[in-house]
């Protein structure tokens, strides 16, 4: 094994227990990644007691009848954007809080332009964003990735298993004082 399978492995064994302690399930809607980060989280076994699924919403349609996603943000903004992120996040907890408590979800969304083709002066290849919605609070950050499309793809998922660890190690914090 490499010492970057090692890494990730080791990132999605963190998040799962940390996502276990809390009693939460993780949710995903992700884009430019294509499945990546679910593909990660269940690498580890017994993840399905805290990963429940996710939806890889690649087409703006997928994003609107699925996840939610305003016609209004995506004509606005475009859907590489951080509005559009912020929705994918929401909407992923929101379709699945009709099986599950939505104060027990956790969701990621991820937009981006992986590359090599479809980037623009304003959206350049590598650009990504990706939003992280716990039950108290909403984070969206931006990336730009130097890498083809494979790295991009992994940059970008290896980054929102780390803003989701940075986010349940706060919660952790802010509710037992402990880090």
């Amino acid at each position: 094994m490499t010492k970057e399978n090692e890494e990730i492995l080791s990132l999605s064994q963190e998040v799962g227990d940390l996502l276990r302690q809390h009693g939460w399930y993780l949710v995903t809607a992700e884009s430019c990644t294509g499945g990546l980060v679910g593909n990660w989280i269940t690498d580890i076994p017994g993840s399905s007691d805290y990963y429940l699924g996710g939806v890889i919403a690649y087409a703006n349609e997928v994003k609107q009848v699925l996840l939610g996603v305003s016609a209004s943000s995506l004509a606005q903004f475009g859907a590489v954007s951080p509005e559009v992120a912020r929705e994918m996040a929401s909407g992923i907890r929101h379709l699945f809080s009709q099986k599950f408590p939505i104060e027990k979800l956790v969701g990621i969304g991820v937009t981006g332009v992986a590359g090599p083709g479809g980037g623009t002066p304003q959206k350049p290849v590598g650009l990504v964003w990706i939003a992280v919605e716990t039950p108290q609070v909403q984070r969206v950050e931006r990336f730009l990735w130097q890498g083809d499309r494979r790295q991009n793809k992994a940059f970008s998922a290896y980054r929102t298993l780390s803003l989701l660890k940075e986010e349940l190690l706060a919660w952790e914090e802010s509710t037992h004082g402990k880090r």
